[in-house]
This record gives C-alpha cells, sequence and structure tokens, in this order.
C-alpha cells in the first residue's frame, strides 16, 4: 500500500463491489447507494426522506452515524486482505453542524491512520449544496477472520 493509494493491493476497487451483499442490512434499508470510490476516499450518499428523519423533519442524527459507519466501515474493509482479516467498529462519534431537510446527504470517508491492528477514519457528511451536516470519527479494529 503506497502513501497515494490506501487499497489492498495496489488497486482502487470498483464502486459496484462496495455495497455487493448489504440490501439487506442496514444501509440498504437506508437508501444508502456509494457514489464514489478514489485513491484515498470513499464516498457514499443518503436520501432524506421518512427513512432518515426525525418527527421534525430534519435528518436523524442516528440515520448521519449509520452512514457514517457504513462508509468508513466499508472502506476501512478495502485496506486489509479480506481473505485473511475483518474491520469492525471499535468507536464512532458525531457532531451535527447543521440540519437538513430533503435531498440527499454524502459521506465521504479519508482515513486518519491504517494500522496494522486499528484504523481512525475521518467522514464528512454534507447536504447537495456541499453545506457541512455532520463531521464524525470511526475507530475501527482489524481481527483475523476466525474473530469476526
Amino acid at each position: 500500500m503506497s502513501k497515494d493509494n490506501i487499497w489492498w493491493g495496489g488497486k482502487v476497487p470498483e464502486v459496484a463491489t462496495l455495497a455487493s451483499g448489504g440490501d439487506d442490512c442496514m444501509h440498504g434499508h437506508l437508501g444508502v447507494e456509494f457514489t464514489h470510490i478514489g485513491p484515498g476516499s470513499v464516498t457514499a450518499r443518503m436520501p432524506v426522506d421518512a427513512r432518515t428523519q426525525q418527527p421534525y423533519g430534519r435528518l436523524h442524527g442516528g440515520a448521519s452515524v449509520a452512514l457514517a459507519e457504513t462508509v468508513g466501515s466499508v472502506a476501512a474493509s478495502m485496506t486489509v486482505d479480506r481473505e485473511r482479516f475483518a474491520t469492525v467498529g471499535m468507536e464512532i462519534n458525531a457532531n451535527h453542524i447543521r440540519p437538513a431537510y430533503d435531498g440527499f446527504v454524502h459521506a465521504t470517508a479519508t482515513p486518519i491512520n491504517i494500522g496494522r491492528t486499528t484504523q481512525i477514519w475521518s467522514i464528512r457528511i454534507v447536504d447537495d449544496n456541499g453545506k457541512l451536516v455532520c463531521i464524525s470519527r470511526l475507530t475501527m479494529a482489524v481481527i483475523t477472520l476466525d474473530r469476526k
């Protein structure tokens, strides 16, 4: 893995592979779609609709956290040999900056540190106008598959 390309094997994965098998999981129920993967980041979007809003019509903070953990977890999993290792969440925090009422929110995960046993990711969530909605930090553990 080079400084410029963080992905396992040195090849940027295809966007279509990021959400494979997730339709019946949390991100499938929330309508999360992966939209971009580059040499050092992953981006996904989520609709702001009845599935993700709280009673006042604002994006639910828990939905923002679910989006942040989804995009960060998927990104982390792409940095390890998935035939030998899994990445699992240890801790996540979120600061909710401004509300979103409709459209989509877009989350981009970038690594702060990719270590042998832990990873730390920063996830920025913005609205369709690029305004910051939420900033999150996710810590992941790298474990062997027999511990999964």
